[in-house]
C-alpha cells in the first residue's frame, strides 16, 4: 500500500484490484489472447504513479540504502521497453 499516492482513495482496495488485474493480464499473455497485450500495456501506465511515489518516498528516507534509491528510481524508465513489449506481443488465439 505504500505505493498508492496518497492523494487516491482507497489504497487497500486498489492494491488488490492492480494484482487481480496483474494476474488477468498474465493469464491473457499466456493465453495469447489479443485484449492481453494491450490490457497490460494500460495496467503498467496506470502503476506508474505507485512507482514514482514509491521512488520519492523511498528517496525521502534518510535510512534508505543508495542502492536502494536507485533501484526506486531505475524502475520507472524500465515501464518503458515493458509497455512497449506488451504491445509487440502477438495474439496467438482469437479475443475472447
Amino acid at each position: 500500500m505504500p505505493l498508492v499516492p496518497r492523494s487516491l482513495p482507497g489504497p487497500q482496495e486498489i492494491v488488490y484490484l492492480t494484482g487481480l488485474a496483474e494476474l488477468i493480464c498474465a493469464a491473457g499473455l499466456v493465453r495469447g489472447s489479443r485484449w492481453a497485450g494491450p490490457a497490460s500495456a494500460a495496467l503498467l501506465v496506470a502503476i506508474l504513479p505507485g512507482n514514482v511515489q514509491a521512488a520519492i518516498d523511498i528517496d525521502a528516507d534518510p535510512g534508505s540504502p543508495s542502492w536502494l534509491v536507485a533501484g526506486a528510481w531505475l524502475r520507472i524508465p524500465l515501464q518503458i521497453p515493458l509497455i512497449w513489449a506488451a504491445l509487440q506481443r502477438p495474439a496467438t488465439r482469437p479475443s475472447a
